[in-house]
């Protein structure tokens, strides 16, 4: 009987532990026959993991850069996604006979690809500074397992190659469909400007400093034309009033108006010549005033003598001469009128160009506004035509480094292998729950086995329950029947011992060496 009030000493535990030894032998070892059955009988799940190292591009980037920018998280989940589709994983159980035993056989198609991408795992890690992943399945057979595991890793070392191909081209060919948008951007641009300044020329602000010299020049000559039409004009007014005089004293001319005639023409004459001098000290020889006078001095010596010449020899002075100056004399007033004119056109000339450059002058501001806003837009275009060829070149140097895979890839660095121990169950545990359970077990029943227990089995439990003195202390009376009793317990104790402990180690050998070799164990110590 067990005292809460009584301090209890190792001996009486152990005491009471070979007095109720059948009571722990027995829960702990049928705890250790079933965690045996247990370790036997539970499916075995073994798992196989195949560790790739992606491998960063051969070529070096500051020569070459990939333009397969995603992350190796993302590559490696869009990967996943591809090789857990329905395709494959129905091509790989149908290739590994998954799911081929008979509990499977009502399985439908869409429960097994579910266990299947369940039963895959895709794990990234970091090794020595490089990105890797492992990829791993799970199955009951470990051959299968590992074959699986292998297979998927060539699964993803293709499709990453495929990937990243298929990626570079799809840029490069992107690249090239906007160049070609930008570059018809690009000649429409060039050929507005070219319109614009074909529509406009004239009042570029290029020729804003030619049109301002042409102005200029412009002024110059309008000025010197205005000045011609005047002194033209002068000495029209001066020839008609002579003329006039002239035709008024033709009747009262006498007999020796000849030598008048020659007087009055010589009088002229020396006023042409007078003009001509002045002229030439404010103009060149090649001027048009001083080149008609002249002309007008030639015409007005040249007639005079032949006239004089032919009235001498035909006797008729005085009417050769008279209609002679008087022709010469319109002949002259005509020539300073078409002069007069000519100058007037020129002077009207000169003012239509002066208006049309004096335009474009002032249409010069609002021109430049609209060349910079045209090559300001041509510029932003051009500069994105550069920047998309510059890329363009780049998308197809990746391109060709994919095609010859000089690029990043994906590399097995441990293969998959032969799993030795399954994952499931956890065999360790299995071990230590199983004997746990067998001992509390057991321990608990001995715990209330004492508890409830009433008898006195020591002098200290009368002492400290009753309160009352012990007289005396009579010793167990032992029959031969009880003898030979206690030695059949003892047998059956040891040999309780004896097979709870090849019962332990059994389950130990199972537990840390698996089925097959704790068979192979068993096989030869039986051998022996």
């Amino acid at each position: 009987m067990l005292n809460t009030k009584m301090i209890i000493k190792p001996e009486d535990i152990i005491e009471i532990v070979l007095r109720r030894r059948w009571f722990i032998i027995i829960p702990f070892c049928f705890s250790v026959i079933v965690g045996i059955y247990l370790s036997i009988t539970l499916p075995k799940v073994y798992q196989a993991s195949t560790l790739i190292l992606v491998q960063p591009q051969r070529v070096p980037t500051n020569y070459v850069r990939s333009v397969v920018s995603a992350g190796i998280e993302s590559r490696i989940n869009t990967i996943s996604q591809q090789i857990m589709s329905r395709t494959n994983l129905e091509k790989i159980i149908d290739q590994f006979k998954l799911y081929s035993e008979p509990k499977y056989e009502k399985m439908y198609m869409e429960d097994k690809i579910e266990d299947m991408r369940e039963r895959i795992s895709v794990n990234i890690r970091s090794r020595t500074g490089a990105d890797a992943f492992a990829i791993s399945f799970e199955d009951t057979d470990p051959e299968r397992v590992m074959s699986v595991a292998n297979t998927m890793a060539t699964y993803f070392i293709d499709e990453n190659l495929k990937v990243r191909e298929a990626q570079a081209v799809g840029t490069s060919n992107f690249l090239d469909d906007e160049l070609t948008n930008i570059r018809v951007q690009l000649e429409e641009l060039e050929e507005a400007l070219r319109e614009y300044r074909k529509r406009f020329m004239g009042e570029l602000p290029e020729q804003l400093e030619t049109n301002l010299r042409i102005l200029d020049r412009l002024q110059e000559q309008l000025i010197e034309k205005q000045q011609s039409l005047r002194n033209t004009k002068n000495m029209l007014i001066a020839f008609e009033k002579q003329m006039s005089e002239l035709y008024n004293m033709q009747n009262d001319l006498s007999i020796d108006s000849s030598v008048e005639f020659e007087t009055e023409g010589s009088a002229n004459l020396d006023q042409l010549k007078n003009q001509l001098s002045v002229l030439k000290t404010r103009y060149t020889d090649k001027h048009p005033d001083v080149m008609r006078i002249k002309r007008m001095i030639a015409e007005l010596e040249k007639p005079s003598e032949e006239d004089l010449d032919q009235e001498i020899s035909e006797g008729n002075e005085e009417v050769a001469s008279g209609n002679n100056y008087q022709d010469l004399q319109m002949a002259q007033r005509d020539e300073m009128t078409k002069e007069i004119k000519a100058i007037e056109t020129d002077i009207s000339e000169i003012q239509k160009q002066t208006t049309i450059h004096q335009e474009r002058v002032e249409n010069t501001p609002k021109r430049e506004q609209e060349i910079l806003s045209l090559k300001r837009d041509y510029a932003n275009i051009k500069g994105t035509y550069d920047s998309l060829l510059s890329r363009k070149l780049e998308a197809e140097i990746s391109v060709n480094m994919e095609k010859k895979q000089k690029g990043e890839q994906f590399r097995v660095l441990d293969p998959a292998r032969l799993p030795e121990k399954p994952i499931r169950p956890n065999m360790n545990r299995l071990f230590i729950l199983t004997l746990a359970a067998g001992l509390a077990v057991g321990c608990g029943l001995v715990f209330l086995l004492e508890y409830f227990d009433t008898s006195f089995r020591r002098p200290e439990d009368i002492d400290s329950l009753l309160g009352l003195p012990v007289l005396a202390i009579l010793p167990s009376l032992i029959h031969p029947e009880d003898i030979k009793k206690k030695k059949i317990y003892q047998f059956l104790s040891i040999f309780s011992i004896i097979i709870a402990s090849f019962l332990l180690a059994g389950f130990a050998v199972l537990t840390f060496k698996g089925v097959d070799q704790t068979i192979e164990f068993v096989r030869s110590f039986v051998k022996i």
